[in-house]
Order: structure tokens, then sequence, then C-alpha cells
């Protein structure tokens, strides 16, 4: 009878004899996948084939072994051996367990640990709620309510699920463990229970107030606090304010987004304020003291004689708080210089008196923002 000769087991994984050991756990674990007999029902060798990469990345995943085999090749780790020759130890026993959980949602394998019983009660979902506020209630900050449509914990069963004077039963389908246990090929697997999904107990007397949930739907009305400073598509997160969990479990998180309406004239960029004064031809000229709104009232801005159009003026202090900070940011006011369209006669005598004293020297200047304001126009 002729003794079939074993391949190599770096020859057998497709890796080399220095690869680490993530190279090689990815690799048998690609192999598990592709040979597995449940897989491939209808060929007769990938059992073998499967076997065989099995005990390759047994020997090659212990350390000790694995330098045995690199010393004496099969005969360093044969001796002794059960079944197909591979000493497996606990360390390589959760490896297994690891892949194959990963490959076919399972959770113990070998008979190795029994599983362990879900508990009942999960974490309640978050919930969004949105509000819009008004520019200044951003800036200064408001304190406002808003109704919140969701579950509370049942105060008949106390979030329970079970009749008051009633008690959960021992699931019969697993006996309490949480886990049933299958034979898959020659893998013993534990699955968590379809009947009382992992808990190992079931209602049999559930509450009549939530029919078993453990939560009822209500209104709710939460007052909401916007803190100064706050901007447009933030969100306020109040813990524990979502969802209650079920059976008793932790409530989910609320989130508050905040949308702000734009003002009537005022731009806001971070911490500061922009907007643009309207002056006149004289008050350019000969310079003025003019009155300018803020969000907090009126301000005095002197105009210098000779401004031009478009020059920007800083007033500090008179921008946005610092969100959860000390300061404000400053009120950037851009003056437009109006040119007047409709003029009396006198008005035009007055200013055909004033060009004949001056005189300006109409050559073209290159105006870097002309062509930025000429693609905006024809965009």
């Amino acid at each position: 009878m002729t003794t079939k000769t074993k391949r190599d087991y770096y020859e057998v994984l497709g890796v080399s004899r220095t690869c680490s050991d993530q190279e090689l756990k990815s690799a048998y674990r690609k192999l598990a996948m592709q040979y597995h007999p449940d897989r491939n029902p209808d060929d007769p060798t990938a059992e073998e084939k499967f076997k065989e990469c099995s005990e390759a990345y047994g020997v090659l995943a212990d350390t000790q072994q694995r330098a045995r085999y690199d010393q004496f090749g099969h005969a360093g780790v044969g001796n002794g051996m059960g079944g197909g020759g591979v000493d497996f130890n606990s360390a390589i026993f959760t490896d297994f367990s690891d892949i194959f959980g990963d490959l076919f949602g399972i959770g113990d394998l070998f008979g190795s640990g029994g599983g362990r019983r879900r508990t009942r009660a999960q974490r309640g979902a978050d919930l969004r709620e949105d509000v819009t506020l008004e520019f200044e209630e951003a800036v200064f900050g408001v304190t406002t309510s808003i109704e919140v449509h969701k579950h509370e914990s049942c105060e008949t069963c106390t979030g329970t699920g079970i009749a008051p004077g009633k008690a959960a039963q021992t699931c019969k389908a697993c006996g309490g463990r949480g886990q049933q246990r299958f034979q898959q090929g020659f893998f013993s697997i534990a699955r968590t229970c379809g009947s009382c999904g992992g808990v190992g107990q079931v209602i049999s007397d559930p509450c009549p107030k939530c029919r078993g949930e453990g939560r009822v739907l209500k209104d709710r009305t939460l007052e909401v606090k916007v803190p100064a400073g706050v901007e447009d598509g933030m969100r306020m997160r109040y813990a524990g304010q979502g969802e209650p969990g079920f059976y008793g479990g932790p409530a989910g998180d609320l989130y508050v987004v905040l949308h702000v309406k734009e003002h009537a004239f005022f731009q806001r960029d971070g911490h500061h304020l922009h907007c643009a004064i309207p002056v006149s031809f004289s008050q350019a000229a000969l310079g003025a003291e003019i009155e300018i709104p803020t969000l907090e009232g009126t301000h005095k801005l002197k105009i210098p004689e000779g401004t031009q159009s478009s020059t920007v003026f800083k007033v500090r202090g008179k921008g946005i708080p610092v969100l959860n900070g000390h300061g404000k940011g400053d009120l950037l006011v851009e003056v437009k210089v109006q040119v007047p369209t409709k003029l009396t006669k006198r008005q035009k005598e007055l200013l055909a008196e004033l060009g004949q004293t001056t005189a300006i020297d109409n050559k073209p200047q290159k105006d870097p923002t002309l062509m930025s304001k000429v693609k905006e126009f024809f965009n």
C-alpha cells in the first residue's frame, strides 16, 4: 500500500516561510471559505482540501510547532499527535473559533466555551429633533421648548415587559443556555437560540400595558437651552433623552439639530459679522460721522474724508460671542459710495464746477477683482 506524501504546509496555505501571523491567518481564512464542505456539497475533494489546510494552519499558527516544523519538517510535529497529526492547543482553538465565527456567523466551535447568554436588555435608539432659530437667538442664546414624540419606560412593568406578579420562564428550546448546539461537518457549532434570542428566557405572561415591549409611546416637552454663538447645522446632544431601551436597557440619546435663519443685512463669517452701508458722494469726499446698526443697537462710525467706495471699517467687539468661550468677534462695515442718478439743474451746475477744479487721468488700470466679477456675472 502506497502512503500519500504530505505537502509542505507553507505550500498548502500559499505563504512564504517568513510570513507573519496575520498573513498566515488571512491565507487560511481565504482557503477555509473556499473549501469548507458545506459550501461545496457537490465537490468530494473539498473536504480533504479543507482538512489539509486546517492541519497546516493548526501547526504553523502555533509558535513552538512552527519552529519544530521549520527544523524537522513533518517528522517534527507528527509523533504523538492524535487524528490528523495536529496538536491544537487552546490558543489555536480560540483562533479557529474567531475565524469560523466570522465566516459563518456562529458563536462557539469545538465545544470550547459553551457561550454566554445574551442579556435581554437592549439600548434604545437615538432620536433627532430640528429647531429653527432667529438670527439673534443664535447670536445671544435662547431657552425654548420642543415636543418630543417618543417611547417611555412602561410604569406597569417597570420596563421588564412581564405582567406584574409574573416571571420569565426558562426557554425550553435551549434549556436556558441561550444557545443551541449543532453538528456541522466534523465541527460542533453553537448558535444563538432562535426561540429566546439568546436570552435563555421567554415571557409567557407579557405586560398588558406595553404588550411585552417594556415601553409605551408618549409625548414629552423638553426644555432646550441654546448657548450664545451657535451656528447653523450644529447639534446638541442630550444623553439618555432618546428612546428607552428594550426590557430595561439604557436609553438612547436625543440630538437637537439647529437651523438658523438668515439676517436681513448682516452676514456671518465665524465670529465676525459683515454688512454694507451706503454713503453719499459728499460724505465720502468730505468725511462724516454716521450711525450704523449693530445687533446691540446703533453705533457711530467715523468716515474719513476721501474715503473710497468698498473701503472696509472694523468695529471691534460688535460681532458674535465665542461659543463656550470669552470675547466676541468684530463687525466689518463696507461703505458703498452712491452715485446719484437724478440731479436737479443746480446740482448739475455745482458738479460741473467741481469737475473743472479736479482733473483725473482716465488711463486704464489693472483691477485684480475685475475678472472675478466678470466671471460671477456670466456664471
